[in-house]
C-alpha cells in the first residue's frame, strides 16, 4: 500500500480561515478527507482504514498524495473525479458543480461478489468506501450515535412500553467507530449494556473517549456489574473482551438472557469478522489463505447468530443491525429465515426507522472548518432555537453536550425531516454570514437515510410493494443532489453489508455564508430527502403520503 509514502506523524485536518485550496468546497474536501485519517477519528489510519473493517478514505498512500495535490489546486470551475480512492480526471464544469465526485467499489452486478472485488483490490484497482469513509463525510463514532439512540428508544416505546430502558440491559457486540456508538446510546437511554469486543485495544479506546463506562475480560464479573446496575436503575455500559461466538451460546447455557439482543460485527466481510481463535494467529491466517479463514468466520456466525435465535426464542428482543450476520448465518445453514425467506428477527430499519424515513428523517450532520468547539455549541443553541416545540430534539442536543466527546473537527449530528433540514442549512449559512461562527460548516449525511440507499438487508429491507432490491432511486439521489449544486457527491456499492448487497448514494454541501451558496443549501437540502418521501410514497406507505401533503411536496398524479 505505498507504506514508503505514508506519514510518519498522524494526519490531522488545517483549522482556521487560512485556506491552501481555491475555494473552499475543494478546501472542506480536503480537510474531511484529512479528518477521517485522523488517528481520533479513524480506526486504522495508517493503512488508510477509517471504519467497518476495511472501509478506506483514498485507495493507497500514493493515491492519497495525488488527491490532496489535485485538491490544492482543483479551479472554482472544475470537478476532480475520484474512482475508488483513486484521482482520475480533472473536468471543466462550472462553479456550481460539485468540486468532487466520488464513486466507490462499484462492480457490474454479475461481478459484485466478495471474491472478485478481493481480487481487484490485491490488485490495486479498487478500495471498499464502505459509506462515510471513502466519501470524506465520517464524523467518527457520534455519526452513527443518534440512529442507534434513535433505534434503542423505539425498542423500549414498541416493546416495552416505556420512555426509557431503565432496567433492561443489552446485549450487543463490536466496538469499532461504527459499533462504538452502542454503550453510549444505550446508557442515554437509561439502559445497561455488555458490549462484547474480540480486540482489547479497541474497548480501552471507547473507555478513553467516554463512549464506554468499564471494561474486563471476565464474564462473572460482568454480569455482577449487571445485575447490581438493573437492580438499582443504573444506565451502565460495560465493554467485555471476548469473541460473540463464544460468550452469546455461554449466556444460553447458563440462562443469562438479556432483554434486548443484537450486533455489531463487521458481519458483511467475512475477512474483518473475526472468528473463535488467537486472534494474532487469524490474522496471520486471513493473508495466508482466505478461504480458510472465511470458513472459520462461517462457523462463528453460526454460533453467534444461533445464539441469538435461542436468546429470542427466551423471551429476548432481539434485532439485527444491519451488518449482514443473518445472511451470513443463512449460508452457513443456520435456520435464521421462515419458509417466506424472511428472517426470524427483523432488521433495525423496518422495525424501527421506516416512519421516519416516511417523513424525510435521516442523519442530518455537520462539521467546524474552523476547528473550534465553540462554533458546534453556537449551532447547538441555533438548532434549538430552530425548533422550540421539537422536545425530543431539544432533549437529545442536551444529552448530546453532555455526553459525547469531540474526535477530530469537532462536529454534530441530529436527525431531521423535510423542509426542517432545508430551513436549518440556511441558519448555518447565515450564522457563518453573520460571523457568529468562525469559519464555513461542512453540512452532510450518512449514506443510511430515507432516499439514498438500496439495501434489501437494511435501509430496504422488507418494503411493502417489494421493491427492497430497486436500486434506482440512490442513482435518483445521487443525480439530484449533483445536478442541484452539492459541493461534492458519492455513489458506493456495498457499505455497510457487503459487497453485491447494496447501493447507496452521499452529499455534502458546505455552508459559506454567501447568498449564492444560500440558493444552493436550499435547493440541496430539500430534494436530499424529497426523493427519499417520493420513495416511500411510490412504495404505498400512508405516513409518506400524508407528508408529501402536508409539504407540498410534488408527487406526480397516478
Amino acid at each position: 500500500m505505498s507504506e514508503e509514502l505514508r506519514p510518519q506523524d498522524p494526519i490531522h485536518a488545517p483549522t482556521g480561515t487560512r485556506r491552501s485550496c481555491k475555494t473552499w468546497d475543494a478546501e472542506a474536501a480536503l480537510r474531511m478527507l484529512m479528518n477521517n485519517l485522523d488517528d481520533r477519528v479513524a480506526v486504522d489510519w495508517k493503512n488508510l482504514i477509517v471504519y467497518g473493517g476495511t472501509g478506506r478514505a483514498a485507495r493507497n498512500w500514493k493515491e492519497y498524495h495525488r488527491i490532496v495535490a489535485a485538491l490544492k489546486s482543483l479551479a472554482p470551475d472544475e470537478t476532480l473525479c475520484i474512482q475508488s480512492g483513486k484521482p482520475v480526471y480533472i473536468a471543466k464544469t462550472d462553479q456550481e458543480a460539485p468540486r468532487v465526485i466520488l464513486a466507490n467499489s462499484n462492480l457490474v452486478p454479475a461481478w459484485a461478489t466478495p471474491e472478485e472485488f478481493d481480487r481487484l483490490d490485491r490488485m490495486g484497482l479498487m478500495m471498499y468506501g464502505q459509506m462515510t469513509a471513502g466519501s470524506w463525510i465520517y464524523i467518527g463514532t457520534q455519526g452513527i450515535l443518534q440512529g442507534t439512540y434513535e433505534t434503542f428508544a423505539a425498542i423500549a416505546k414498541q416493546a416495552f412500553k416505556t420512555e426509557s430502558l431503565c432496567g433492561k440491559w443489552i446485549l450487543t457486540a463490536g466496538m469499532g467507530g461504527m459499533s462504538g456508538a452502542q454503550p453510549v446510546a444505550a446508557t442515554m437511554n437509561e439502559a445497561v449494556i455488555l458490549d462484547v469486543e474480540v480486540r482489547p485495544e479497541r474497548i480501552e479506546r471507547k473507555v478513553k473517549e467516554g463512549y464506554c463506562d468499564r471494561m474486563t475480560d471476565r464474564l462473572d464479573e460482568a454480569l455482577e456489574w449487571i445485575g447490581t446496575a438493573c437492580r438499582i436503575g443504573q444506565p451502565l455500559s460495560i465493554g467485555l473482551v471476548g469473541n460473540a461466538g463464544e460468550v452469546y451460546p455461554e449466556l444460553v447455557r447458563r440462562g443469562r438472557i438479556p432483554d434486548i439482543v443484537t450486533d455489531q460485527t463487521p458481519a458483511h466481510d467475512l475477512l474483518s469478522y473475526v472468528p473463535i481463535g488467537d486472534v494474532a494467529e487469524l490474522d496471520r491466517l486471513r493473508e495466508r489463505d482466505p478461504k480458510a479463514y472465511r470458513q472459520k468466520s462461517l462457523d462463528t456466525i453460526a454460533r453467534h447468530a444461533g445464539a441469538i435465535l435461542a436468546m429470542q426464542s427466551a423471551g429476548a428482543v432481539a434485532v439485527d443491525y444491519g451488518n449482514n450476520l443473518r445472511a451470513q448465518a443463512a449460508d452457513a445453514g443456520v435456520p435464521v429465515q421462515n419458509p417466506d425467506g424472511s428472517f426470524k428477527y427483523p432488521g433495525f430499519v423496518p422495525a424501527y426507522i421506516r416512519p421516519l424515513f416516511c417523513e424525510g428523517k435521516g442523519p442530518f450532520r455537520w462539521a467546524a472548518l474552523s476547528g473550534d468547539p465553540k462554533d458546534i455549541h453556537r449551532i447547538d443553541r441555533a438548532l434549538k432555537g430552530a425548533f422550540p416545540k421539537d422536545r425530543a430534539l431539544k432533549r437529545w442536543v442536551d444529552l448530546a453536550q453532555r455526553k459525547i466527546p469531540f474526535t477530530g473537527l469537532p462536529a454534530r449530528i441530529c436527525w431531521l425531516g423535510y423542509g426542517d433540514r432545508a430551513k436549518f442549512g440556511l441558519v448555518i449559512n447565515d450564522l457563518v454570514r453573520k460571523g457568529e461562527v468562525k469559519g464555513p460548516i461542512v453540512i452532510g449525511r450518512d449514506h443510511l437515510d430515507c432516499g439514498s440507499v438500496a439495501s434489501p438487508y437494511r435501509e430496504t429491507e422488507g418494503m411493502d410493494d417489494g421493491s427492497d432490491a430497486v436500486g434506482d432511486w440512490p442513482l435518483l439521489n445521487f443525480a439530484l443532489n449533483a445536478i442541484s449544486g452539492a459541493s461534492w457527491v458519492s455513489f458506493h456499492h456495498g457499505g455497510g453489508v457487503g459487497m453485491g448487497n447494496s447501493l447507496h448514494a452521499g452529499m455534502v454541501i458546505v455552508a459559506d455564508g454567501t447568498k449564492r451558496r444560500a440558493q444552493r443549501l436550499e435547493r440541496v437540502l430539500t430534494v436530499d430527502p424529497g426523493i427519499g418521501v417520493a420513495r416511500h410514497v411510490d412504495a404505498g406507505y400512508d405516513l409518506a403520503r400524508q407528508t408529501a401533503q402536508k409539504k407540498k411536496i410534488k408527487i406526480p398524479k397516478k
